[in-house]
């Protein structure tokens, strides 16, 4: 196995071959004309205008600016510029190649492996923390901070990062609860109103029973967030806002926790945005939860230490050591 390259311009050819490989199944056919070009071609958009694009892949401007603001771009010039300042003068072919167009083999040294791993899930989180739309967050976490009721949808491995969310919220003091089972899920999404929030999480967005979920809840008046991979989903499609991560699934499966990664940054940042919107709240119900659970965690061995002491002392007899 090859070492990744430790260039930085890097790190963002790989985000967009990442982007379009993840889309690429879902593109209707003129769109995966171009996506298929710039796989085999990457320096093309640092190359080629828009209508020398469209040419050369027998599409329309048009449809170039959709696929463009398919992988998260405005339109093509940004996408261009975007390329051009993190690629820099490297060959982005090879950078992808190298970075992201392998597998694990079965005689991959584990060193090899652990490193792969490393820098596919840091690229991951700073690719996801790159596109994070904070203006975004803010809005949500305030809108969860000053909701009656929130909702967290999540099916398989995404029920675990729903139930994390879940148990961070309600311990500052917000009404949240999870789904993982669909009839349970629809039955609290039916009953929500314009004071709710309702979140539905899955990495490709396309789990029905978390769509089925998420849309009962926005039909009920809530308002509805996706957290996925996909910008073109069918869960990002339904809801009011989407967060869109980023992950790299050439050689990671999309329910590994290279997914998990980017899902917990994204929940960690809701959750510590909410905390800081009800601040006062927050902070009390921490104390007091803490407080709570304080008697069934076992000290540590110097306050063992010190509490010995302390009882031999008031015992009237001495410390060990002492005479």
């Amino acid at each position: 196995m090859t070492p990744f390259t430790d260039a930085p311009m890097a790190a963002h050819a790989a985000g967009v071959v990442n982007r379009i490989q993840a889309k690429l199944p879902d593109m209707p056919a003129a769109m995966a004309k171009i996506g298929v070009f710039l796989l085999a071609q990457p320096q093309a958009p640092l190359e080629l205008s828009i209508l020398e694009l469209a040419g050369q892949t027998g599409t329309s401007p048009a449809t170039v600016t959709r696929f463009c603001r398919l992988l998260g771009y405005a339109g093509y010039v940004p996408f261009r510029v975007s390329i051009a300042s993190d690629v820099g003068r490297s060959d982005a072919r090879e950078s992808w190649k190298t970075d992201i167009g392998r597998a694990f083999g079965p005689d991959d040294p584990a060193g090899d492996v652990l490193s792969t791993l490393v820098n596919a899930h840091t690229r991951s989180l700073e690719e996801t923390a790159a596109v994070m739309d904070l203006a975004l967050m803010n809005k949500i976490a305030r809108r969860i901070a000053m909701s009656s009721h929130v909702d967290i949808y999540g099916i398989g491995g995404s029920a675990v990062m729903a139930k994390e969310l879940q148990s961070r919220l309600y311990r500052i003091g917000v009404n949240a609860h999870h789904w993982s089972e669909v009839h349970a899920g629809l039955t609290s999404a039916a009953i929500q109103d314009s004071n709710s929030v309702a979140i539905g999480i899955s990495n490709t967005g396309r789990t029905e029973e978390t769509i089925e979920m998420l849309r009962e809840a926005g039909e009920a008046g809530a308002l509805t967030v996706a957290l996925s991979n996909n910008p073109g989903s069918p869960l990002a499609e339904i809801a009011d806002e989407a967060i869109i991560t980023s992950v790299h699934e050439q050689f990671l499966q999309p329910d590994d926790l290279s997914a998990k990664h980017v899902q917990l940054l994204v929940l960690d940042m809701i959750y510590l945005l909410v905390a800081q919107t009800n601040f006062t709240q927050s902070a009390a119900s921490l104390a007091a939860s803490a407080a709570a659970v304080s008697p069934h965690r076992r000290p540590t061995r110097a306050a063992r230490r010190e509490l010995g002491g302390g009882r031999l002392q008031r015992a009237g007899g001495r410390a060990p050591g002492h005479v």
